[in-house]
């Protein structure tokens, strides 16, 4: 229902302008849509029993394709069904080769402008689709879950802090504990260090803004690897040395790409063995089972929270540090910004245009890589 529409209001306006005397192409275009594609093609593989490891890439990609000459033309014969007025003699797809030498080339541009650039930043991740996915393929949705209230012994052996946390799996990447600067239960704790349960290591107790003194204790975790917010709390006091001398400066990788509890191959001996290799949510249950053996978990409440599910494959995203290419938006919509402002392009109701610069003025860099076949 919603293409149909879309097209009709398309389909409506381009008529109308004919009839005006315009010379006016209204080009029919399918999309190769590549993670959707990958997840409906990967369903009819599991099928028949198999998966697209056991398909193989080259194999895997045939049988896309095969696939998209069936939908492709299920899209077409629709429109044409509809009666929409397209040039049906100019039809492309975005794999075409045209296509794809129009996408090497904007991109090469791109880069060579500036306006594309390679960096290693968190990302939304789906570990069943293994790639990261865009803020618009996130979907978030309140469920009934729980607020564990962990304790973080101070290594000056005068008591602990009771951090609250809805992932206490991701403890073992913690790299701070963050209070309110003006909370006056905590402020004595500055500069002190506590003992990271189960771990053996050591982290700072550091200032924030960020933190709200009135939720939980007032005493956040900080896991700037695994969190968008943590990573902004990191970056403003990653020159500490505190923070400096941890291991990868605190910037410390917990998960596999099928947010799993990795290996220690990097040096240093991080992550206890007995979590190794465990999914997220068995790592989880084992730790707290492990906290309250040790006398560091002192209550679990009930708690309503957002959870970010990939609207494609319905996994539970996880924040993860990955390299990605990355358009800078900020110079891109200025000119957008701009031309709502001066009046050339009119919201109707006007009062969208409050929206829209909104999303624009607070608008963050586009992740544009993805892992998929």
């Amino acid at each position: 229902m919603g293409h149909a529409f879309q097209d009709t209001i398309m389909d409506a306006l381009t008529r109308y302008h004919r009839m005006q005397g315009y010379n006016t192409l209204w080009q029919p275009g399918t999309d190769h849509a590549g993670i959707a594609t990958q997840m409906v093609v990967e369903r009819l593989v599991n099928a028949d029993g198999q998966t697209r490891h056991d398909y193989g890439r080259d194999r895997f990609i045939e049988r896309i394709w095969q696939w998209k000459e069936q939908s492709g033309g299920t899209i077409t014969s629709q429109l044409r069904r509809m009666g929409s007025s397209l040039d049906w003699d100019k039809e492309r797809f975005t794999m075409d080769e045209g296509m794809s030498k129009a996408v090497q080339e904007v991109f090469i541009k791109l880069y060579e402008e500036g306006l594309i650039y390679r960096g290693k930043r968190l990302v939304n991740w789906d570990p069943v689709l293994h790639t990261a996915v865009s803020d618009l393929e996130v979907l978030s949705e309140e469920e009934n879950g729980s607020l564990w209230h962990m304790r973080y012994p101070l290594t000056n052996g005068t008591g602990y802090l009771i951090v609250a946390t809805t992932r206490p799996e991701t403890l073992l990447g913690d790299a701070a504990v963050a209070i309110h600067p003006d909370d006056e239960r905590y402020k004595h704790l500055l500069g002190e260090f506590v003992e990271l349960p189960l771990t053996g290591r050591r982290i700072p107790i550091i200032a924030d803004d960020y933190v709200d003194p009135e939720f939980g204790t007032g005493c956040v975790k900080i896991t700037p690897a695994h969190d968008f917010n943590d990573y902004e709390v990191w970056i403003r006091h990653r020159d500490m040395s505190a923070i400096a001398d941890l291991p990868h400066s605190g910037l410390i990788n917990i998960f596999t790409v099928d947010a799993a509890i990795r290996a220690n191959d990097d040096g240093y001996h991080l992550i206890p063995d007995s979590y190794i290799g465990l999914d997220r949510f068995q790592a989880r249950k084992n730790i707290i089972a492990d906290l309250e053996a040790n006398g560091l978990l002192e209550k679990i409440a009930d708690h309503k929270l957002m959870v970010p599910r990939g609207d494609r494959s319905g996994a539970v995203i996880e924040p993860l540090l990955t390299n990605q290419w990355y358009v800078k938006i900020g110079p891109l919509a200025q000119p957008a910004i701009d031309a709502v402002e001066s009046g050339a392009i009119k919201f109707v109701p006007d009062n969208w245009k409050n929206t829209y610069f909104d999303w624009m003025r607070n608008i963050q860099d586009w992740c544009i890589s993805r892992q998929i076949w």
